[in-house]
């Protein structure tokens, strides 16, 4: 099932589905993108916007068990552990698409912005939930005081 940009907003109480609507209308004239029009029409938050492009792009990503995967270190030396930790991101492995990265829903949008200016190659994205991420982090990654048990209890004291 294909998860639409706009349904994602409207489901987030962004946009109302005449908005919607008329943002597919005047998309389907310009062929301009969904969320700039989103935006310029209605005033719509980037952020808004990029947090339901990461929930679409999560929708249709791979989403995987990091438990079994074994990232080497062509991968692993692609960052260092403080890039890790602050944008949420497990290099995996490098396959003909390029580079593949774990991270979170959560943390899509600024994981892609930081491969884009911070890797050299093309890189794609499979999802996990976080609890994982950060056992991966921690385990191929290791940094003084923390761990994936302090993250957590950082996230909950933050929320």
């Amino acid at each position: 099932m294909d998860v639409r940009l706009g349904d994602i907003l409207v489901e987030r109480g962004v946009m109302t589905g005449e908005q919607r609507e008329s943002v597919l209308e005047h998309q389907r004239v310009s062929g301009r993108p969904f969320g700039l029009l989103a935006e310029e029409m209605f005033g719509v938050c980037p952020r808004d916007v990029e947090g339901a492009w990461a929930s679409q792009y999560a929708s249709r990503a791979e989403w995987v068990e990091p438990d079994g995967l074994r990232p080497g270190p062509e991968a692993l030396e692609t960052m260092d552990a403080r890039q890790a930790w602050q944008f949420g991101i497990v290099p995996v492995g490098v396959d003909e698409e390029g580079l593949v990265l774990v991270t979170t829903e959560d943390r899509l949008a600024r994981a892609l912005r930081f491969a884009g200016w911070r890797i050299g190659m093309p890189s794609r994205f499979v999802m996990c939930d976080e609890d994982q991420l950060f056992e991966m982090i921690s385990r191929h990654y290791p940094m003084a005081g923390l761990s994936a048990a302090s993250f957590k209890e950082l996230r909950i004291a933050g929320a």
